[in-house]
């Protein structure tokens, strides 16, 4: 039986891929924002579903919490960077105050679950950290700039990772879901202060593209926990799992867009090179 940590466990994909654990017998240490949050989710499966009070951006209550987690499970085998939140605007509409606080959950949040449980996971030679991405840190979508920055950002955090750590028997493996029915394009979906009416037709549209398709996303957040059990169970887990018919659509346009400019251009990408 595995040992898990995972942040935001309250709703969403966090609270199924905590509830697909237990319900195969590991041990669940969540994190959540509120107190009464705690108790709901210690009840999921008493004695193996632990509840933690953390805001991810308090870099001190995330060692806390590990700390404690470790305490809790005798050593996690599992730790997984799910807490984060979204925001629509165009790159110019959005204040740096606004990328920053982003930043702060999508970035700095993970970085410092990361660095906090590292020092356990190498001790033993072995652990699996998983990374919630997005297929917006792999295709850009107008309007969703920033918020696909951070998850770019932590794309490269976690195959960087894995390169640094695969000699130390430890596991990465980035998860990139498309649209997931959950709460993610709620009230929650944070919006840029200001808006300039020349990004009406490309940035602006972004927002009520996620809010109308609220509830009729391609996928189940059940089925997603289900999927990403199994990579961290497989024999040699992938390095990105894509969640989704429309993260695989994406993903790979973007790819092919990618693979014909570079390929159109190879020849001035050659003529750069140094004469011997």
């Amino acid at each position: 039986m595995a040992n898990w940590f995972v942040t935001g466990v309250s709703t969403g994909l966090g609270r199924a891929l905590a509830e697909a654990a237990l319900a195969k017998g590991d041990t669940v240490v969540g994190t959540v924002r509120a107190a009464d949050q705690v108790t709901a989710f210690d009840l999921l499966a008493p004695g193996r579903a632990h509840g933690l009070l953390m805001d991810v951006t308090n870099e001190e209550m995330v060692r806390d919490a590990i700390d404690r987690a470790e305490r809790l499970t005798g050593g996690l085998n599992v730790v997984v960077n799910n807490a984060g939140r979204g925001l629509t605007g165009a790159v110019e509409e959005t204040s740096l105050d606004e990328a920053r606080a982003l930043f702060e959950v999508n970035i700095f949040g993970p970085l410092a679950v990361i660095r906090a449980a590292l020092p356990y996971l190498r001790s033993r030679k072995s652990g699996h950290i998983v990374n919630i991405t997005s297929v917006s840190g792999l295709a850009a979508w107008a309007g969703t700039g920033i918020y696909g920055a951070s998850k770019f950002a932590l794309e490269c955090i976690g195959r960087t990772l894995a390169q640094e750590l695969e000699p130390l028997g430890i596991h990465v493996t980035n998860v990139a879901p498309g649209g997931l029915r959950t709460e993610f394009a709620g009230e929650a979906l944070a919006d840029v202060g200001s808006h300039i009416a020349d990004y009406a037709p490309t940035a602006h549209q972004a927002r009520p593209t996620l809010i109308g398709h609220r509830g009729q996303e391609p996928s189940e957040p059940a089925l997603a926990a289900k999927a990403i059990i199994a990579a961290v169970e497989a024999a040699q887990p992938p390095l990105l799992l894509l969640l989704g018919t429309d993260a695989l659509k994406y993903a790979e346009h973007e790819f092919d867009a990618l693979r014909a400019d570079i390929t159109l251009w190879k020849p001035v990408t050659l003529a750069v090179a140094a004469d011997r």
